[in-house]
């Protein structure tokens, strides 16, 4: 075999391999008495997107519709997760930034429920890679993605003490959040059973040494992960993060 037919071979190789292999590679893990899925997507080989509607304004609502209008186009759907709250009619309740897109402007306004409850936050991704900061923190900035939600689950290194995060609290929920590792990485978690703030929050913090996360939801909570068997439909999604291939 001459160098240019191994060469040829090899690069066929890599090509197939490519296409069997997963996107994001999905991991099940301890946490207390629960188990958490983490999902980490490799900014340097996975290009991680947001998604809330189409060209024509109609929103998506929930992977199926995603997975089919991206398979229309020649992309297939390797992952997604709902990516923060909004209002009953599918507006963003915060930031949200597509493709360096405003969508929805910062929200710095005060009100009820989760995503109220200071500090909250923004992830978003930019020319430096991707961060998790307290909405206080976020100034005049390009970012390619964003999305806003509340409250932080870890703000550098710290557990927020607030009557929500409290160890003994009854209020339990499947939920889901996020961090970045670093800035070349990103760690999606979503809780398979019922956790409380403080159990969810201590498992980024210690388990996935995350200095800052973002609480996304718990009432909705949504994973798409086909090497998992996950396409969850249980409810109607406001903006989606996605990987595609």
């Amino acid at each position: 075999m001459n160098a240019r037919t191994a060469a040829t071979l090899f690069g066929l190789w890599l090509l197939a391999t490519a296409r069997v292999a997963p996107a994001v590679e999905c991991v099940k893990a301890p946490a207390g008495g629960s188990t958490v899925i983490v999902c980490r997507v490799d900014l340097r080989t996975e290009r991680l997107r947001l998604f809330h509607a189409d060209a024509q304004g109609q929103r998506y609502q929930d992977f199926e519709t995603l997975r089919s209008a991206l398979a229309r186009g020649g992309e297939t759907l390797t992952f997604a997760m709902n990516a923060g709250m909004f209002h009953p009619d599918f507006r963003p309740v915060g930031l949200l930034v597509i493709e360096g897109h405003s969508v929805a402007p910062i929200n710095r306004g005060s009100g009820f429920g989760n995503f109220f409850m200071q500090p909250n936050g923004v992830f978003l991704l930019d020319e430096g890679g991707a961060h998790v900061l307290p909405t206080h923190e976020y100034r005049d900035a390009a970012p390619v993605i964003a999305t806003q939600s509340g409250p932080m689950l870890v703000d550098r290194g710290l557990i927020p003490d607030i009557a929500a995060f409290r160890r003994n609290s009854n209020s339990r929920f499947v939920r889901n959040g996020v961090c970045a590792p670093s800035p070349q990485s990103v760690a999606f978690a979503i809780s398979e059973e019922p956790v409380t703030f403080f159990e969810f929050a201590q498992f980024f913090r210690d388990h996935l040494a995350c200095r800052d996360a973002l609480y996304l939801d718990g009432s909705i909570s949504s994973l798409y992960a086909p090497q998992l068997g996950r396409a969850d439909r249980h409810a109607k999604l406001g903006p989606i993060f996605a990987v595609t291939r």
